[in-house]
């Protein structure tokens, strides 16, 4: 597996999550995992699958657009145990409608640009395009 205890070095959780071994020492730092990672007798962190599976939620959680500060919040409920699934919820719901307004902006976006690909595609089909969004002359 990696380490010497049995579980997975700090480099093989690297490149099973495609973090850097910087950022998986940052999260550790800032307390983002659900758990202490142990150390193997020489000092290595020992991993396991269920921190990678942690690791792999969070950077879905960053590439939608969630703080680390949010990711921690959630980190620490989720470490507190039971009894707060409400929170934890409404962490997520909220998170939830952030990305859904974000595609929402990235949608309108599309269509204006798709709009645009049409134009020029017409007038370059048509031979009309020449002159299109040209700068003004100037006076």
């Amino acid at each position: 597996m990696g380490a010497e205890s049995g579980g997975l070095s700090i480099g093989k959780v690297a490149e099973a999550t495609g973090l850097s071994v910087h950022a998986l020492r940052f999260f550790e730092r800032e307390g983002l995992f659900l758990r202490e990672i142990p150390r193997s007798g020489g000092g290595q962190r020992v991993y396991d699958q269920a921190d990678v599976d942690w690791l792999m939620l969070c950077g879905r959680f960053r590439d939608s657009g969630m703080p680390i500060a949010t990711i921690k919040r959630f980190a620490e409920l989720v470490r507190s145990g039971p009894g707060n699934e409400h929170e934890r919820l409404a962490l997520l719901r909220e998170h939830e409608r952030n990305v859904r307004a974000r595609i929402a902006e990235l949608t309108a976006s599309l269509d204006v640009i798709h709009g645009k690909v049409v134009t020029y595609e017409r007038h370059l089909g048509d031979g009309t395009a020449a002159g299109l969004w040209a700068p003004a002359p100037p006076e």
